[in-house]
């Protein structure tokens, strides 16, 4: 199996900054590839924040391009999002994903955290 433990957040002033983290544990039958974070709130769609591939491609959504950070170290299966100019709109709960390569069936699976609140008032 595998495990994301999240770890972060909480509550910050406008403009303030937030850094989450979010570190996966597997076994050696599993490959972790794509991992990112996914924002959601009540009555809406989850969706993506940011995401970086195993060879660091990263992606963001619109609304939070130049002011989050995504990035990953390989060596500890750890993602982390560096959260700057914060907004209440920000406020969310976010959920580390990772994409993993299933050796065994050769299957693509998603791993989602336990999620992680992130308040900013205004």
């Amino acid at each position: 199996q595998v495990q994301l433990v999240e770890s972060g957040g909480g509550l910050v002033q406008a403009g303030g900054s937030l850094g989450l983290s979010c570190a996966a544990a597997s076994e050696s039958i599993f490959s972790i590839r794509d991992m990112g974070w996914y924002r959601q709130v009540p009555g809406k769609q989850r969706e993506l924040v940011a995401a970086v591939s195993s060879g660091g491609s990263t992606n963001y959504a619109d609304s939070v391009k130049g002011r989050f950070t995504i990035s990953r170290d390989n060596a500890k299966n750890t993602v982390y999002l560096q959260m700057n100019s914060l907004k209440p709109e920000d406020t969310a709960a976010y959920y580390c994903n990772t994409k993993v390569f299933d050796w065994r069936y050769r299957t693509l699976r998603d791993y989602w955290g336990q999620g992680t609140q992130v308040t900013v008032s205004s």
